[in-house]
């Protein structure tokens, strides 16, 4: 959930500090993305500083043409912009797809809508109507960060052709009310999008929704303006350059500067508190920094533009479109996962390396030449060097080469690109043999055997011979067993109908466990709740035992509860594993099947997602459920001997009777 930073301006129109301010920014999303887990569990709030600066920076270039030509040339601006963003973004999308290709797997998930989305610009909207909000966090999707750089060429397509309205206002303060207007209509649409429970997806990655930050920027542009043209004729007030009031940028840029690091260490929440409360927090503080950066004579923006920071400025826009897709085909060579999944500390130093020396790079030798000379310009060089005598010549035939083999090597990458990932796959798998096994049910009627919960768990009758009783547990049928569960479960559900033919399967996508209660409840008062309920709800999210007791009621005490625990690169696993253990090990007629146990050492039986199980991962999982079936069967049967026993030794304690003399 990032943004590219727009490339920095040339310096004959270069702002004090907007490269510092860069780094930092694009150093927080990098840093999300590589280490995730850091401090920086905001980090992505990144993207609404390079909203800013995009907004800034573009209204005050553009505002700069009119007021020297009374005009805004449209073709010399987007050619401007087509030299600034397409080199680089051409360069990192043939070599990361050809890698891609060579690698295989889920990392060619819908690359070619992925790819058609990066170089029409489109990427948000594509990943919105694409609907694979679920699989997006188990996918290793390869362009994702390219989202952003769409809502930022979008806007530089819509502005030119709407900014001369704004200058039909009179004065710098109206502008500055009309921007902040649209600002705040944008933040407050997101804030209902997401209030009314409507895809997160859609509020963070659509443009109208995430546009507050550019707009932020153009107003401040627009309320700058008239500084900086008293700037351009020497007629700065003094009271402008005036120690205090110089003192006073360096305390705003600085409150901004550390609210913007104060956010990014803050964990997010899918509510109106992050979204868009402090991406709009956020926004707030970049342009005090940028305020504070530009203003008259304020040590701020020099500050900012340390050298190294601005060597990291000046290719921020490389180094946040290699980042993430080299970390993608690390993860997925070295792991055989996602970033998702989770970051192996080596893995993301090593792609923190590699994009600082691809980004630099491509910074010398295709963005920078492209911008001085243009496209026109790059291709008579290369037809110069193509005709050279000299070593010029075989350069150049090497680089059309190499061009040639990318071109190929991403068109392939397209061809090859499944349309669904491995773990959706075997999902989908599980859904068909679901419905085929509804639309063919067993000549057994379930209900039959197990409609009543109270009368399959009566005491049988012990035969009376006088000795005492031992336990008896009796196998399990399918038609006994009623099964609830989420994704996991769903895949595994072919071999769970080949194990316990008869059993009855309920499970679904993105399920979590407070989904449990309702679910059960309603197959309880249908009269469809059997004698023995497994439950699997533990890997979409954290289980709290408030839950599990109100599963246990539901279910009521003549039945058997089977809890199966959870598999998957997500954090809160293990808690949800502990808690199901300790809920088990305090309640009678509950027990666990050790899923996690039974496919830890076998994890090429899973997608690669490294969450759902293919066909063999899946009698896995059955015979984890079986197990744990088991098991709850032999408890049954030893509480069930110990209250024989029990009777039986009360109906022989007191001795035979006395007999008459």
């Amino acid at each position: 959930m990032t943004t590219p930073p727009l490339p920095p301006a040339s310096p004959a129109t270069r702002y004090a500090g907007l490269d510092g301010l860069r780094a930092i920014a694009v150093g927080l999303v990098v840093i999300y993305h590589l280490f995730p887990g850091t401090l920086l569990a905001g980090g992505f709030v990144g993207v609404d500083v390079f909203f800013v600066i995009s907004g800034f920076l573009i209204t005050s270039l553009l505002l700069r043409e009119h007021r020297a030509t009374g005009r805004i040339s449209l073709g010399d601006f987007w050619r401007r912009r087509a030299r600034r963003l397409l080199p680089a973004l051409a360069l990192v999308v043939t070599v990361c797809a050809s890698a891609a290709w060579m690698i295989g797997g889920d990392v060619l998930v819908r690359l070619g809508a992925q790819v058609i989305g990066a170089f029409t610009f489109s990427y948000n909207w594509i990943s919105v109507a694409g609907g694979t909000g679920y699989f997006s966090a188990a996918t290793p999707e390869l362009f994702r960060n390219f989202w952003s750089l769409a809502v930022e060429e979008q806007f530089y397509v819509v502005w030119p052709l709407v900014l001369p309205l704004f200058l039909l206002l009179p004065r710098a303060w109206a502008r500055v009310g009309a921007a902040l207007a649209l600002a705040v209509a944008s933040a407050a649409w997101m804030g209902v999008l997401v209030a009314s429970g409507g895809d997160l997806t859609r509020a963070y990655f659509g443009t109208d929704s995430h546009a507050f930050g550019i707009f932020l920027g153009v107003g401040l542009a627009f309320g700058i303006a008239p500084l900086r043209r008293r700037l351009s004729v020497g007629a700065v007030p003094v009271w402008m350059r005036s120690g205090a009031v110089r003192t006073t940028a360096v305390v705003i840029g600085s409150v901004g500067l550390l609210g913007i690091l104060l956010i990014a260490s803050l964990p997010p929440a899918d509510t109106t508190a992050t979204f868009p409360g402090a991406l709009a927090a956020a926004s707030i503080g970049a342009a005090l920094v940028t305020l504070a950066g530009v203003w008259p004579g304020s040590p701020l923006g020099r500050h900012l533009d340390a050298r190294p920071l601005r060597w990291v400025g000046e290719r921020s826009y490389g180094i946040y479109l290699w980042h993430w897709p080299l970390l993608v085909l690390l993860v997925a060579a070295m792991e055989g996962t996602g970033p998702d999944a989770g970051v192996p500390v080596g893995i993301g130093l090593l792609t923190l390396a590699l994009t600082l020396v691809l980004s630099g790079l491509s910074y010398r030798f295709v963005e920078s030449p492209v911008r001085r000379v243009g496209f026109r310009g790059s291709l008579r060089r290369i037809g110069m060097a193509l005709r050279a005598r000299s070593g010029r010549r075989v350069t150049a035939l090497a680089g059309l080469a190499a061009g040639a083999a990318l071109v190929a090597g991403t068109a392939a990458a397209v061809v090859a690109g499944p349309a669904v990932s491995s773990g959706q796959s075997v999902v989908e798998a599980g859904a068909a043999a679901l419905a085929a096994e509804t639309a063919s049910p067993s000549p057994t009627d379930p209900s039959a055997t197990a409609g009543d919960a109270d009368q399959e768990a009566a005491p049988e009758e012990t035969p009376d011979t006088g000795a005492a009783p031992t336990p008896s547990p009796t196998p399990v049928t399918g038609e006994e067993i009623t099964a609830v569960g989420d994704s996991v479960m769903l895949a595994s559900a072919p071999s769970l109908l080949e194990r316990f033919p008869g059993i009855s399967v309920d499970a679904a996508e993105s399920r979590s466990a407070w989904a449990g209660p309702g679910i059960l409840r309603t197959l309880r008062d249908e009269g469809r709740l059997r004698p023995v309920v497994v439950v699997g709800l533990g890997t979409n999210g954290p289980v709290d035992r408030a839950t599990l007791e109100e599963i246990a009621d539901i279910a009521g005490p003549d039945r058997r509860v089977v809890l199966v625990n959870a598999f998957a690169p997500r954090d809160w696993v293990p808690g949800v594993n502990d808690t199901l253990r300790t809920f088990a090990a305090a309640h009678s007629g509950v027990s666990v099947a050790d899923w996690s146990a039974a496919i830890d050492p076998h994890r090429e039986l899973l997608a690669g997602d490294r969450i759902h199980p293919g066909h063999r991962g899946g009698d896995v999982y059955a015979d984890a459920v079986a197990a744990g079936v088991e098991r709850a069967e032999y408890e049954r049967a030893v509480r069930r001997y110990g209250e024989e026993l029990r009777a039986f030794r009360d109906e022989n304690s007191h001795g035979p009777p006395l007999v008459p003399q």
